[in-house]
């Protein structure tokens, strides 16, 4: 009779083993199952010569690795064929400051075209000797940091490009003008095409107000958990139900794009809401 009775036992305990192993694997995927998404971006700045011009954007990495020497998280960069590689911020985590993972891959996207990189909160949170330390390794590793300040590019063809970056403390502090202005009063660049690296994407308006052509954001972690019509559930600096949480949006003549990103912090789970790079091709009109 105990027999008999074990048995109805023994299957829902194996039921709820198999359904616990389900709900692994799925939190494993959720977290670590690398997307690319992919955008067209057009305008009027865009010269024909630079038609295909693509712009990879890495975003809140938080120290996370992707295999072995990141060697999962750059297969995918290298997929996506970029001509130019932009990191906005939140590379290491306040929390894990082990820089190994963020450097490794720093290393390696400069290795497969120019990187430029703006800081996060993150970044910020640190120590000073931490923070130094990352900004030395990033140098090493061949990547411009663009904290409040620019540079010129050159677009296939020739024509300039102004790429400018805001750094998180100074965005918090409202100076997006000021960088802007400055950028263009000190490079002479005042109709090329402009692009923003700035880390928070609820300063929209600002950006706008800054007259961004194209801006990339990250910060919000694609709002953590996504729900179909719905979408991101919180993000930081936004809150519940947040507006600012994946792809493109647009204000006036500024067009943001918004990385759900790559690592989590606080938080440490996503759920339908895969890590993200995002790659961007500019397109001129009428080509």
């Amino acid at each position: 009779m105990k027999q008999r009775r074990s048995k109805p036992y023994v299957r829902r305990a194996a039921a709820a083993a198999g359904a616990l192993a389900l709900t692994a694997a799925f939190c494993w995927w959720e977290n670590n199952g690398l997307t690319l998404t992919r955008y067209q971006w057009s305008s009027p700045k865009v010269p024909k010569a630079a038609d295909g011009f693509t712009i990879v954007q890495v975003s809140d990495l938080h120290n996370h690795s992707f295999g072995t020497e990141q060697g999962g998280l750059l297969s995918l960069v290298a997929q996506a064929q970029p001509d130019l590689i932009v990191i906005t911020g939140d590379i290491i985590d306040r929390n894990r400051t082990d820089l190994g993972p963020a450097l490794t891959f720093a290393a390696g996207a400069a290795g497969l075209a120019p990187t430029w990189y703006v800081t996060g909160n993150h970044e910020f949170s640190v120590e000073e000797g931490t923070r130094q330390t990352l900004f030395q390794g990033l140098a090493r590793a061949g990547v411009h940091l663009l904290d409040d300040n620019w540079a010129q590019l050159e677009l296939p063809g020739g024509a300039p490009l102004l790429l400018a970056g805001v750094s998180d403390t100074a965005l918090r502090a409202g100076d997006v003008q000021n960088v802007l202005a400055a950028a263009r009063a000190e490079s002479g660049l005042e109709e090329a095409l402009t692009l923003l690296l700035a880390h928070e994407p609820q300063y929209l308006k600002s950006y706008a107000a800054a007259g961004a052509d194209l801006v990339f954001c990250g910060h919000a972690h694609g709002g953590q958990i996504r729900l179909p019509a719905v979408g991101g559930l919180f993000a930081p600096g936004q809150g519940p139900l947040p507006e600012y949480t994946a792809g493109l949006y647009q204000a006036e003549e500024t067009t943001m794009l918004v990385s759900r990103g790559l690592g989590n912090s606080v938080f440490p789970l996503r759920v339908f809401n895969r890590p993200e790079i995002t790659a961007l091709t500019l397109r001129a009109e009428g080509a």
